[in-house]
């Protein structure tokens, strides 16, 4: 175990579970103590991207913050299923995994695809990974199942600050539409990955600033601005 990896361990508190969240019509999602490892990073901008980039001390971030940013998350269980390492696209009603066609039917994924992003399998590897990791939005939901590796997907809190989310094997995760987010592999250099869709694949990214983008504003509306109270 690594330095940083022992030193995440150690800083991240045990926290009671508040109640699974439920999703209208869909499975109930991951209890807390499934959730991947998240934390603020600091203000000043990583020198490497893939490390984990903590603050000094370590400043966790609780999976009710998560759910409040829009972030939806269930934990399958990859290892016990085969997945080819590339397949673009991937029927998602080839799934055999009963968790994941209960998601794909209740959600309504329609479409999927599996990358690998290592060296050995993405040409021009450095300056792909470099541009996942420019800010941006997508004017869809964005769902990623990892199914090997690791890596990190970054979000905006609702004070503009960054958060960290570590993600791994058998992660499936759910970014709402609009939310300003960013994706890199960590210092293994390696994630297997399958991309769920619904409906025909929009990939295309919005880099920051679009607070114009009608997408955008419908996530300010949903979860960052403050709701009025009846007097």
């Amino acid at each position: 175990m690594s330095t940083e990896t022992a030193k995440e361990t150690a800083d991240t508190p045990t926290e009671q579970p508040p109640p699974a969240k439920k999703i209208k019509g869909t499975m109930e999602q991951a209890p807390a103590s499934e959730w991947p490892a998240a934390w603020l990073m600091p203000d000043e901008d990583c020198a490497d991207q893939k490390k984990l980039n903590q603050r000094e001390p370590n400043v966790p971030v609780t999976v009710e913050q998560l759910q409040d940013l829009g972030i939806c998350y269930w934990k399958l269980d990859a290892e016990a299923y085969d997945y080819p390492k590339l397949a673009v696209p991937w029927d998602p009603k080839d799934a055999v995994d009963p968790k994941l066609a209960k998601l794909r039917d209740d959600r309504g994924y329609s479409y999927a695809d599996i990358i690998t992003v290592h060296p050995d399998t993405l040409p021009e590897y450095d300056t792909k990974v470099k541009a996942f990791f420019e800010e941006h939005i997508h004017d869809a939901e964005e769902i990623r199942y990892i199914l090997g590796g690791s890596g990190f997907f970054d979000v905006r809190n609702k004070e503009d600050k960054w958060v960290r989310v570590h993600i791994k094997a058998g992660d499936l995760m759910t970014l709402p539409e609009g939310i300003y987010h960013r994706f890199t592999v960590d210092e293994a250099d390696c994630i297997h990955a399958m991309r769920l869709f619904i409906g025909q694949p929009v990939w295309t990214p919005f880099n920051r600033p679009c607070e114009e983008h009608e997408s955008r504003k419908k996530y300010v509306e949903a979860y960052l601005e403050e709701k009025k109270t009846e007097e």
